[in-house]
């Protein structure tokens, strides 16, 4: 994501929502989260949660600015995005663009695909 948010961030902004951990060991956790080493319980308080998420930019370095939705879940409810989506809102406010669902359907390529095809470059003039 950060090569794609690197690529359009002149013409879109980019945003990350926390939501509901996707593979909390305490639920069901996979392979690849014990070998990155991170592996945590379903967070029960907001505070859980922004300590993952921390932890989560510090580890990865991560350049996309994230938010945290509140135990409430009203980002994850509103976008049907558990475990993994991505979207795009357009400068109306309306959802331009709907990713299929993670893990299976979860498809950075076809997001960079349908930038490149709704938000070109700008030519270069000479």
């Amino acid at each position: 994501m950060s090569e794609i948010k690197k690529t359009f961030e002149d013409r879109a902004a980019f945003l990350t929502i926390y939501i509901k951990e996707a593979h909390p060991e305490d639920e069901w956790q996979v392979d690849s989260n014990e070998e990155q080493g991170v592996c945590y319980t379903q967070p029960q308080t907001l505070e859980d949660r922004v300590m993952i998420a921390n932890d989560f930019i510090e580890r990865f370095k991560y350049p996309i600015p994230l938010v945290v939705d509140p135990m409430s879940n009203p980002a994850e409810d509103a976008f049907a995005a558990w475990p993994e989506r991505l979207y795009v809102i357009g400068v109306d406010g309306r959802i331009a663009y709907k990713g299929g669902t993670g893990p299976f359907n979860f498809d950075p390529d076809e997001l960079e695909q349908w930038l490149e095809e709704h938000l070109p470059a700008p030519a270069i003039s000479q």
